[in-house]
């Protein structure tokens, strides 16, 4: 090959891969996406996927569209490191996105990834305050904390007069953090916890914990657990007679808990959440995420909570992208989110700063009523 064709054969190759990296911006995310968390790995994957669809049909951002690469972690820690580390290789993200798990996000801070890597993770499936409190540099929050919803708890029911709670919780730092936030919130609001019941990881079993809180017979039971165990808690503690309030947190989800137990059983249960109910027509959001539902026909999900996790999340990192402009790098992006303030999604605000990276502390509480619908 001649010295002339050599040159135009690697400027047509440079300008291709210039062309290829003009046009697309990665985001990386490594989330449960098989196994008992599925359900919620893929709820956000479906929320950030609808969201960018929706922006790359309008053009994308600053001429490019967004590439959402999504891994399967089953949910186990070891997997998360290994493929997290793998994508960002392969790939070359912008950012990571929408993982789930309390140790699975820590053992992601633990192993430093984010920040050997410069790279921002936004959105994470968890309101731990261990990771909340972290100061991660590089990791930014779009829910409210754990803590703030058994605060919301321990304030709503403890205004009608319920003292005596136990907590159902997940053996593991995800179910320890939420526990430890019972015990800390308890005295402040009049309040004691009369038993304790924790089930293995990635597990429904439950039996014990039912025995030890339904000897307690607690005015309601606090579930700091996945929607597969609560939905077996609740199965197996009204089979051992216990009438009581069930309050689980964001973290069971309302229409799959109805789809396992049945209305009848289902009905009464209360659940706190982060984001607006998906059917409030009142909240732009809610409006919003419905309408790009409508349009863009996700197959496989529901219009649920998880899913509006999703999508806040990726209008906040589509919003950081837009305001750092075109050919932003992982460390512009980063410097750019910690300058939004009082950004509004509709209805749902999101603020952040150097020093604070959780964006929101909003919480609200819903019922199941007797048909299997979750009260606005």
């Amino acid at each position: 090959m001649s010295f002339f064709r050599m040159g135009a054969f690697l400027l047509a190759a440079f300008s291709c891969a210039g062309q290829s990296w003009a046009t697309e911006i990665v985001v990386g995310q490594v989330a449960p996406l098989t196994g008992l968390l599925a359900p919620t790995g893929n709820h956000v994957r479906a929320g950030a996927q609808l969201y960018f669809d929706a922006v790359n049909a309008a053009g994308g951002i600053h001429g490019q569209k967004i590439k959402l690469v999504s891994k399967d972690d089953g949910y186990k820690v070891p997997e998360t490191i290994k493929q997290t580390r793998a994508l960002i290789e392969a790939e070359q993200p912008i950012a990571l996105f929408g993982y789930v798990g309390t140790g699975n996000i820590g053992a992601v801070l633990k192993e430093k990834i984010l920040s050997e890597n410069e790279i921002p993770l936004v959105m994470i499936r968890t309101g731990a305050s261990s990771l909340a409190k972290s100061g991660n540099p590089w990791m930014f929050i779009t829910r409210a904390g754990y803590h703030q919803e058994i605060e919301k708890i321990f304030k709503i029911y403890g205004s009608s007069g319920y003292r005596n709670y136990a907590v159902f919780y997940q053996d593991d730092p995800f179910g320890q953090d939420g526990l430890a936030s019972a015990d800390a919130l308890a005295g402040k609001y009049n309040s004691t916890i009369v038993a304790k019941g924790g089930y293995p990881k990635n597990t429904t079993d439950v039996d014990a914990a039912v025995k030890a809180i339904a000897a307690a017979t607690p005015h309601a039971v606090i579930m700091v657990a996945n929607t597969a165990a609560s939905a077996a808690f609740i199965k197996k503690a009204k089979e051992a007679g216990m009438r009581t309030q069930f309050i689980a947190i964001s973290t069971t989800d309302a229409a799959q808990l109805v789809e396992t137990l049945g209305a009848a059983t289902a009905a009464g249960v209360a659940i706190t959440q982060v984001v607006p109910h998906p059917e409030n027509r009142t909240v732009p959001l809610s409006r919003e995420v419905a309408a790009n539902f409508a349009k863009l026909k996700p197959e496989g999900v529901h219009l649920n909570h998880v899913l509006i996790e999703g999508y806040v999340g990726a209008k906040v990192l589509v919003e950081g992208l837009r305001r750092a402009g075109p050919g932003a790098t992982r460390k512009k992006l980063r410097d750019t989110l910690e300058q939004m303030r009082n950004y509004d999604l509709g209805e749902l605000l999101i603020s952040y700063s150097p020093t604070d990276h959780v964006g929101t502390g909003f919480v609200d509480i819903n019922i199941i009523n007797s048909s299997g619908k979750l009260l606005k």
